[in-house]
């Protein structure tokens, strides 16, 4: 009787999953697991650890609450969820010898340290004589599977785009079919059965995450079925914060509760009916295995490279000052509305929508002049939907140091894009009520309002809102100059 383990890690659902589906195929009996994995959780508690206190951090609670729905979901099939605490590396061997499996299946992962931990797994299990299978399932492409017509890998997205669009077959967003016989979930024997951890004996509290942002394909299913009633709009509501515009799907898709294939069908789909909506999105779930690829093939991005490697003689600001700068912009309290706004949406749901994480990168890179890693790292750790390809490929873009990024000259003015973008100041209000009585042309610049203006709205600048970090105009002149040591750039070679 041919046995398997399946091993979740980003892909949290028990339906069109490429390793779940090889499992269920080829073997009679079937168990799933998921390692809670220490190495990626320890440092998500440094800041906590001194006082004890237990961390705050959604996406932990986020996934807590998938997998409790998938383990009730198992349940109610004859099986269950093995969840454990721990290093995967030591965990699996154990569990896939404790079953007797023939096979462990997984789905591939692109990070390097994924990488590596994959090939000790699968050492380790080697020496078991368990097999190790992954498959690719959180993209449509991967690696090297589109290049270019000299057989390279593309570092312009345009090119990409068509060759992928022109590459997409039926088969390469085909669900996978993932129904169980009947008994073919196996119970979980009493050696390994084992309490669900609970978030608080992982060193984690409550978010209350499930209020606004519904765990689990059942929540992922919904916020899916009700963008799909505005699709046909997004070209035009994507880039209004104050408008119910995007889908809201990017954590659901991080964490593997949606189909990457089942979002690509139903954009595919309506982009040939003629939605410009639904063309844009599938742009944009393209730009998301765009950067995946970039990642694979390019691991040195991860440790903190630019992709331009000349972008990494960039003077950027250092020591008090600049730290200084970087608190205020994380504290949204940069005296500019429209960013400060945008930090205290992150900081409050750990949700920025894309075009603000566009204008934000660029004040602290171009206006602040400070380095994009920084800005980087604190997305990784506030954003929940935090994915480090498309993570480091924004900030990268942003900040003129990665592929196909904007030229080092274009410097978003964090003013003009208040005015186009939130016009009314109805965003900038919802998250600066303090903002609220200054009409909707003083919003988007405080200290240009009239004396009169201000008093009448109640605000001193300096006490209710702060000045101006920086002169916009000012920081620019200065960014042209910090840039100017980077050489020019040789034009990429045909094809590419």
């Amino acid at each position: 009787m041919q046995k398997a383990l399946v091993w979740l890690r980003r892909d949290l659902r028990l339906y069109d999953n490429a390793a779940l589906h090889h499992a269920l195929s080829n073997n009679a009996q079937v168990w799933m697991t998921f390692i809670f994995d220490t190495d990626i959780l320890e440092p998500l508690k440094i800041d906590d650890q001194a006082s004890g206190a237990l961390t705050h951090d959604r996406r932990v609670d986020f996934i807590w609450q998938g997998l409790r729905q998938i383990g009730e979901q198992l349940r109610k099939q004859g099986g269950g969820l093995i969840v454990q605490v721990g290093k995967p590396t030591t965990c699996i061997p154990k569990i896939a010898q404790a079953l007797g499996v023939n096979t462990v299946y997984t789905n591939h992962d692109y990070e390097p340290s994924a990488i590596a931990r994959d090939a000790t797994v699968g050492n380790a299990l080697e020496k078991l004589g368990i097999g190790f299978e992954t498959f690719k399932d959180q993209v449509i492409f991967e690696k090297k599977e589109i290049l270019t017509n000299s057989n390279t890998v593309f570092s312009i997205f345009t090119p990409y785009k068509n060759n992928w669009l022109k590459t997409l077959q039926e088969k390469d967003i085909a669900t996978y079919d993932c129904t169980p016989k009947k008994g073919q979930f196996a119970a979980i024997p009493k050696s390994l059965e084992s309490p669900f951890p609970s978030l608080e004996s992982m060193g984690f509290s409550p978010t209350g995450i499930e209020t606004y942002l519904p765990p689990g394909s059942d929540g992922g299913q919904d916020f899916l079925e009700a963008f799909l009633g505005r699709i046909n709009q997004y070209q035009i509501g994507r880039d209004f914060p104050a408008i119910k515009g995007v889908s809201y799907l990017s954590t659901h898709l991080r964490f593997g509760m949606l189909s990457i294939r089942g979002l690509v069908r139903e954009a595919h789909r309506r982009m040939l009916a003629g939605s410009m909506g639904a063309t844009i999105w599938l742009s944009e779930l393209i730009w998301r295995d765009f950067y995946f690829m970039i990642l694979a093939n390019h691991p040195r991005l991860a440790e903190g490279a630019a992709f331009k490697p000349d972008y990494d003689n960039i003077e950027w600001e250092s020591g008090a000052h600049a730290q200084k700068l970087f608190k205020a912009w994380c504290d949204g309290k940069t005296g500019y509305p429209l960013v400060d706004a945008a930090m205290h949406q992150l900081n409050q749901s750990g949700y920025m929508h894309n075009r603000l994480r566009m204008v934000v990168a660029s004040f602290l890179t171009k206006d602040l002049g400070i380095d994009w890693r920084w800005g980087e790292a604190y997305f990784a750790k506030h954003l929940n939907d935090f994915e480090l390809s498309s993570n480091n490929g924004g900030w990268q873009w942003a900040s003129s140091s990665g592929c196909d990024a904007q030229p080092y000259f274009r410097i978003f003015n964090p003013i003009t894009q208040s005015q186009k973008f939130d016009p009314e100041g109805k965003f900038i209000r919802r998250y600066l009520p303090q903002l609220d009585k200054l009409s909707k042309k003083s919003i988007h610049a405080p200290w240009e309002a009239g004396h009169i203006e201000l008093e009448a709205a109640g605000i001193l600048l300096g006490r209710d809102y702060p000045l101006p970090v920086v002169n916009h105009d000012e920081a620019r002149k200065k960014t042209l100059v910090r840039y100017s040591v980077v050489k020019k750039i040789s034009p990429e070679a045909p094809g590419a």
